[in-house]
């Protein structure tokens, strides 16, 4: 029996938004169970979480809002695992992975208290 076998896993994390999709006016509309969350381009591109935004060891923010162009749109929105999603800016940033619960979190949507 190999180590793995002796662990119990439990499920963890934050469940997907039941849809994202981007409207005419660059809006990231995700829809959560119960919740439709309208969030401006421009505060998705400001929270983004990545090495290049957020200093690792502090957490704290190193991206200038300023430097983020007015219109900024999303170029493509790609799935990372069943985690997160990944967005190419039109800024030319596309590091930033937005995990379920960052997204959440953005979104303004309470996440769910843990499961058993």
């Amino acid at each position: 029996m190999g180590l793995l076998d002796q662990i119990q896993f439990r499920k963890t994390g934050t469940e997907p938004p039941q849809s994202i999709e981007i409207n005419e006016r660059n809006e990231f509309l995700v829809a959560w169970p119960g919740v439709l969350s309208v969030v401006p381009a421009l505060r998705l591109r400001d929270a983004c979480p990545c090495a290049s935004c957020i200093e690792e060891g502090t957490g704290r923010k190193i991206l200038d809002t300023g430097s983020i162009p007015a219109d900024i749109r999303a170029l493509e929105v790609r799935p990372v695992g069943s985690y997160a999603v990944q967005v190419a800016w039109s800024d030319g940033h596309s590091s930033g992975i937005y995990s379920w619960d960052t997204l959440r979190r953005i979104c303004g949507v309470d996440a769910p208290a843990p499961g058993p």
